[in-house]
């Protein structure tokens, strides 16, 4: 029997993962908060585990387990279940380790059929976000990434985790007018007209700044 277990937050959410995949003949055993998920998937070393990525107060910490398992639990196949469409999220998931990505909001079959695929060792995408997720990386402006200095990639990096300008200017040691003169410069270069939209292409383009 296929062991599971399901990380999630949200107790309906838990239930029902669990109650369709048990149907589904696996073996489940649920968490709730990313520290307990953790100790879990390390104790239980189980076939697969379905995971959220955003928790109350640390909004997609999920990324982070999914580093660490992939380093820790390799034998186990990861499965994003989220409610977070967004391309630029789901290629973050599945750069850090994920096989499979579901999205909550999708018919209830799709979570069963994604993991009979992923627990096959075949990745799962919904069609819709493959061909976004392929758009994405085919941006014409990711190929100016290898031209940014190691400030700019560091600044970049930052604003895709959610730094605001004071942050990044005692992380890097620099003024804040430092800062916001080089943020100004990268949305220039980069051309996109404000720092939401230089922010979203951090995101989206996060796993290249590493």
């Amino acid at each position: 029997m296929t062991r599971v277990v399901v990380v999630d937050d949200h107790p309906i959410v838990l239930r029902g993962a669990r109650r369709l995949l048990e149907d589904a003949g696996a073996e489940v055993r649920e968490a709730s908060g990313l520290a307990e998920g953790y100790r879990a998937i390390l104790r239980h070393r189980p076939d697969v585990a379905v995971i959220d990525l955003a928790f109350t107060g640390r909004e997609l910490a999920g990324l982070a387990l999914i580093g660490r398992l992939r380093r820790r639990a390799p034998a186990t196949r990861v499965m994003v279940f989220s409610m977070h469409a967004d391309p630029a999220i789901v290629a973050r998931a599945l750069a850090a380790g994920a096989v499979g990505y579901v999205l909550k909001d999708a018919p209830t079959g799709d979570l069963v059929r994604a993991y009979e695929q992923v627990r096959a060792g075949r990745p799962y995408l919904d069609g819709r976000l493959a061909t976004e997720v392929a758009l994405l990386q085919a941006d014409p402006r990711r190929s100016l990434l290898g031209s940014l200095s190691a400030r700019e990639r560091r600044i970049l990096a930052l604003l895709a985790e959610g730094w605001g300008y004071a942050a990044i200017a005692e992380d890097l040691s620099v003024s804040y007018k430092t800062v916001t003169n080089a943020c100004a410069a990268l949305r220039q270069r980069l051309g996109v007209a404000t720092l939401t939209e230089l922010t979203h292409f951090a995101v989206r383009h996060a796993a290249d700044l590493r």
